[in-house]
């Protein structure tokens, strides 16, 4: 077998915004927001149908598949590949949005149903060290939970180290898959859940048609596209400061003024690297392979950066 990489804007949305199969996304939110009893999702309303990309190579940063279920409650669930300014702005935008959106003006309050945000993500964000995280509004001396309409929670993807037979919880399933399943030959075996045997199996590439696969390379290569200029700004941003080092050693006309200028150069360089590394939500073992500091050296110039703020 050959599975797609779910994290693909492509494949995100095919899988997990299919209207034919919405016991995946049911099997996912009710494991995710650990959804017991009366409260359990039973049937959902996809209200953002996937669609195959308009042009060739169209390349959504920000993929969500939006949903509502029987009690009229909504779900926003969104892959995130990096951080973005103001992202944590954007997701209390999107939940209160489409809170607010629920009603015209002049239509009674009581109206209003939930609105869930669940975020996946392929970088660091919070300083927690569990991989899935939920955040609510809570008063700040009593910890009472009276404001319950509007709620986050964000998996993720690289703090979860867990293999195939560590897996207990649906959730740590469904996090597996998503992160591992591009690197699978078969379905694992502890695949007991409906929903979540429907995914593998929508991850399958011999059940795609041509178009989507090419919808897919397209998305996939404009991730590289990505990547490749994120590369060549950090390597030009190292041989600047590198020149410029090796400029005012020159100004100075002595061989040590030279040397202390390149080596100021270099590391401020590869302060500037770190910086939009850290910037573009790149881990920081990540930071490590491309600059070649140790990882005492990044965690100590992230540190600076986060003082300045």
């Amino acid at each position: 077998m050959r599975f797609v990489d779910v994290k693909n804007d492509v494949a995100f949305r095919k899988i997990f915004g299919n209207e034919n199969k919405t016991s995946i996304i049911i099997s996912f939110l009710n494991a995710v927001l650990k959804l017991r009893g009366d409260d359990r999702i039973i049937a959902v309303r996809i209200t953002n149908p996937y669609l195959l990309p308009r042009v060739a190579g169209e390349k959504a940063s920000i993929i969500d598949v939006s949903v509502r279920d029987r009690k009229g409650r909504n779900f926003i669930v969104e892959m995130q590949m990096t951080s973005k300014e103001g992202f944590d702005k954007r997701v209390q935008y999107y939940a209160s949005r489409d809170y607010s959106m629920q009603i015209n003006s002049g239509q009674k309050y009581t109206l209003l149903r939930a609105a869930y945000f669940v975020g996946i993500l392929d970088f660091n964000y919070f300083e927690s060290p569990g991989y899935l995280s939920h955040h609510i509004i809570l008063n700040e001396e009593t910890y009472e939970h009276k404001l319950k309409d509007i709620q986050f929670s964000f998996i993720e993807l690289r703090k979860f180290k867990k293999e195939a037979h560590e897996l207990k919880t649906l959730i740590e399933k469904w996090t597996f898959f998503i992160k591992n399943v591009e690197n699978l030959d078969v379905i694992p075996e502890h695949v007991d859940d409906e929903g979540l045997r429907e995914a593998y199996k929508d991850a399958e590439k011999h059940s795609w048609n041509k178009a989507e696969l090419i919808a897919y390379d397209n998305a996939a290569i404009a991730i590289q596209d990505q990547i490749g200029s994120m590369t060549f700004a950090i390597k030009k941003a190292t041989k600047e400061g590198m020149e410029k080092g090796m400029e005012k050693g020159m100004e100075k006309g002595m061989e040590k003024g030279i040397e202390k200028g390149m080596e100021k150069g270099i590391e401020k360089g590869r302060r500037g690297v770190v910086a939009k590394c850290w910037a573009k939500g790149m881990s920081i073992e990540t930071i490590v392979e491309i600059t070649d500091l140790t990882m005492s050296e990044v965690q100590g110039i992230i540190e600076q950066i986060k003082d300045k703020k």
